[in-house]
């Protein structure tokens, strides 16, 4: 367990995406955030106090966590000098970055003057096998993307406490460095050597209860040139009952690329296609909407797409569940 409360790192965040993390912990568990650091020239921030190191002591802080996210997942010299001070004012640090922070001389060796724990959550020390594709008891729920950062966490949230709230035993499967700091557990699938995504998928979700859900979060989309060789692994090895589709309505291009982003009507063909080496009976149960970004009113685009697909389709943030986990309940 990582020492609370938390100071979020959001540093030079440049729009709302780059702090996803950050973001996504302070929505679901706000009770472990106390305050952020922000360099002056952020265009973004978080409905939190702004401390310095001095501050952030002083209000019993214990460990920054780096919150923004950019590509390749690198640290520019001004964080590392920005980390290494944090650690000199004694707080610990959490980090889903791509390089191992102890990996970095400066900060590894300020970590080890002042006693300080340095936590690396993308990196899993356990030797997963392959995948073998056996049918598991239980069942599972997975949320796939037409693109990166659609809302694929956040929905697998959203159910997992809809669900509890119905009384059905579900517990959410973080596959990513923001969801296994909230769910304090978990797996950072990107970061897996590509031959063990879908066996580590495998140890993630095992045998359970025949009622038992596990709902698990998608990473990714197959039609995504940068991530689709992860979504795939994650499909085939979480081997899903079913998956609910997020889609975010205004892009017209994939995140970080050039390339146009895939129909609905594709993706549900090609999850299902693709799917079915592990699970012959996997079918789509929703359509998730992001709708956090529409200048206009989302309702007509939900009852046409829902029309459409013969599907529920809402924006899981904003409206009730009832509908997805009710077609959940009749699913053997």
């Amino acid at each position: 367990m990582i020492p609370k409360p938390y100071l979020l790192f959001i540093g030079e965040a440049k729009d709302e995406l780059a702090i996803k993390t950050a973001a996504g912990i302070y929505e679901w568990r706000p009770n472990w955030c106390k305050g952020q650091y922000v360099y002056k020239e952020a265009k973004v921030h978080l409905n939190l106090p702004s401390y310095n190191f001095t501050e952030a002591a002083e209000h019993g802080i214990k460990t920054m966590v780096i919150g923004i996210v950019n590509a390749g997942g690198v640290l520019s010299e001004r964080w590392k000098q920005t980390i290494v001070e944090a650690i000199d004012s004694g707080l610990n640090i959490a980090s889903g970055m791509h390089v191992r922070l102890s990996s970095i001389p400066e900060i590894n060796k300020a970590a080890i003057k002042n006693n300080i724990d340095l936590f690396d959550l993308r990196f899993n020390d356990k030797t997963f096998p392959t995948g073998k594709g056996t049918k598991r008891s239980g069942k599972r729920l997975l949320t796939v993307g037409t693109d990166c950062s659609v809302g694929k966490k956040y929905t697998a949230l959203a159910i997992e406490k809809a669900m509890r709230a119905e009384g059905i035993d579900a517990e959410f499967k973080a596959t990513g460095q923001t969801g296994v700091l909230i769910a304090e557990k978990g797996i950072a699938v990107d970061a897996i050597i590509s031959d063990f995504i879908s066996g580590a998928v495998e140890w993630l979700t095992p045998d359970n209860k025949n009622d038992h859900w596990d709902i698990i979060e998608g990473q990714g989309s197959l039609f995504h040139p940068s991530f689709a060789g992860v979504s795939l692994g994650l499909l085939h090895g979480s081997q899903p009952d079913a998956f609910i589709l997020c889609h975010e309505p205004t892009r017209t291009k994939m995140r970080g690329v050039e390339t146009l982003l895939p129909s609905l009507d594709l993706c549900i063909e090609e999850n299902i296609r693709l799917g079915r080496l592990t699970n012959p009976n996997i079918h789509c149960a929703g359509i998730a909407l992001n709708t956090s970004v529409m200048s206009t009113d989302p309702k007509k685009l939900k009852d046409e797409i829902s029309a459409k697909y013969n599907l529920p389709c809402v924006d899981p943030l904003k409206d009730d569940l009832a509908e997805i986990i009710s077609t959940l309940k009749n699913i053997k």
